[in-house]
């Protein structure tokens, strides 16, 4: 993060400024008194160009991931975007079944941003990666110009280590496969919405953005675990299609086994939404053999994870289409989204 000295970085009115990302005395002294107050660690070092990291254990396959997080509002019921941002950076490792280690982190603010939030935003992420056991070992900032940006965007990327044997992906997927997800879907989504007061409409539904590294530690000891994933952008059915896409193979999902809370369910029907397109940022959709489908389930049951988790689906239908069983024992296809129902949610 390059910085040196420290002083007071804070603008006349409190605010961000263009000087906090020319390079100068403003700039280092917010990364050094805002940043490294809540994020410094051993590893992050602001006077370099790049982080030292220890040496990888002999045998473990090292994971990288990068995402990025524009949420409109920044702050919202369960969470705000710097927890968000790690904990989908977090997610991305877990699904794949690594160990998350280290973050890098890029802040984009927008001039006018009110540097009280952004110390929010801080110490929100900082909490986070305490909880994820991950350390920020080197970022950047940039500001953009007052109407250039929404506030804060974030960048980051994410470095960990699956241990040496664990195989998994889509091409492990076979047909007769089990289809589980551990918890509600489309909360993170709806409730997103419903903190813009878009529409009159108003709630108390909170955000399922977490780390799903305790579903993902136990669901790794199964041994017919075939593959994992987080259903943000795009929901559930993204993740289905996915499935599709690579296996060739189709799905057929159970409309009264996938679990919609009734607030989520509301919002949808009142503004023509499909919950399974609404994104989760704390679900895992798992994909098992069959003889190990019920130790699945018991593993992301298990103490301190996912009591809510249940089997939705499975794998192998005759065409390559997702077919959902309905309610009242029809079928109905599920197409691949096309239009973002929610645009800024994650």
């Amino acid at each position: 993060m390059n910085s040196q000295g420290k002083g007071d970085f804070a603008s006349s009115d409190g605010r961000v400024s263009l000087a906090h990302g020319n390079g100068g005395r403003r700039m280092r002294q917010l990364i050094e008194e805002l940043f490294v107050r809540h994020l410094g660690n051993a590893l992050l070092d602001t006077d370099a160009d790049a982080a030292a990291l220890p040496p990888l254990p002999t045998g473990a396959t090292p994971m990288i991931t990068t995402d990025g997080f524009t949420v409109d509002p920044l702050e919202f019921p369960g969470g705000n975007i710097g927890s968000l941002a790690v904990h989908g950076t977090v997610n991305d490792l877990a699904v794949s079944g690594a160990e998350p280690l280290y973050l890098t982190l890029n802040c984009f603010l927008e001039e006018g941003l009110d540097l009280g939030l952004l110390d929010r935003l801080t110490a929100s992420m900082a909490a986070a990666a305490t909880e994820a056991g991950v350390k920020v070992v080197a970022g950047d900032t940039k500001v953009v110009r007052r109407g250039e940006g929404g506030g804060v965007y974030l960048a980051t990327s994410g470095v960990g280590l699956r241990r040496a044997g664990l195989d998994l992906g889509l091409g492990r997927i076979a047909a007769g496969d089990h289809i589980l997800v551990s918890g509600p879907v489309g909360d993170h989504g709806t409730a997103v919405l419903l903190a813009r007061g878009q529409f009159g409409l108003r709630g108390d539904l909170v955000s399922d953005s977490a780390s799903v590294l305790p579903v993902t530690r136990a669901l790794v000891d199964v041994p017919g675990l075939r593959f994992m994933r987080d259903p943000t952008r795009g929901g559930l059915a993204t993740v289905a299609h996915e499935i599709v896409r690579h296996t060739g193979m189709g799905i057929r999902l159970s409309e009264p086994a996938i679990p919609i809370r009734d607030q989520v369910r509301a919002v949808c029907e009142m503004l023509g939404y499909n919950p399974l397109y609404l994104a989760s940022e704390g679900r895992v959709v798992a994909v098992v053999d069959p003889a190990s489908a019920p130790a699945a389930l018991a593993a992301m049951r298990g103490p301190g994870q996912s009591p809510d988790a249940v089997e939705i689906g499975t794998v192998g239908c005759e065409e390559p289409y997702v077919v959902l069983e309905t309610e009242i024992g029809g079928e109905r296809l599920i197409e691949e989204l096309e239009a973002d129902p929610l645009p800024r949610i994650c």
